[in-house]
């Protein structure tokens, strides 16, 4: 009696349709799609002749599609260009707004300490004791009204 074993398949779409066995030791051979796995399909003539066009390419479009290439690696190469002219300017940006930031505050401690170090009863003693300074009196002193944030002067001495 030939061999009366019977054999699971192989092929995995076998598998997944039916789990069924077959006699003997000679399975047949099923061809599959590469891609998908499925099982191949008898192909009709004009799906031949659609796959046969797509294998062959012109040469006017292998050159479309190398100009094609070329520009968009030129607009790449832009692109990262000005990301990178970008990046270099936001750290450089940050970087001089942390020295601002600084020089700022050394302006404020520098400013504080020096109106501490005033000492306004020892200047007004030395302005009216050393320099004969004077208190203005009631008719020397005139208001203006200031049109925004600029200063007057006044160019002729009113006797």
């Amino acid at each position: 009696m030939p061999n009366s074993r019977k054999k699971r398949a192989s092929s995995t779409y076998e598998n997944r349709r039916n789990n069924y066995y077959i006699e003997g030791s000679a399975a047949p051979r099923i061809e599959l799609e590469p891609e998908i796995g499925q099982p191949r399909k008898a192909l009709s003539v004009s799906a031949r002749r659609n796959r046969e066009k797509a294998h062959h390419m012109s040469l006017g479009y292998v050159i479309f599609l190398v100009a094609a290439l070329l520009v968009a690696g030129f607009f790449v190469m832009q692109y990262l260009q000005l990301q990178s002219k970008l990046t270099s300017q936001i750290k450089q940006i940050s970087s001089m707004e942390s020295q601002l930031n600084k020089l700022k505050m050394d302006n404020d401690e520098e400013y504080n300490r020096i109106l501490n170090s005033v000492d306004l009863e020892e200047v007004k003693r030395v302005a009216i004791g050393e320099l004969g300074m004077v208190y203005a009196s009631e008719g020397q002193i005139v208001m203006y009204e200031s049109v925004g944030n600029d200063y007057m002067r006044k160019v002729a001495a009113n006797d």
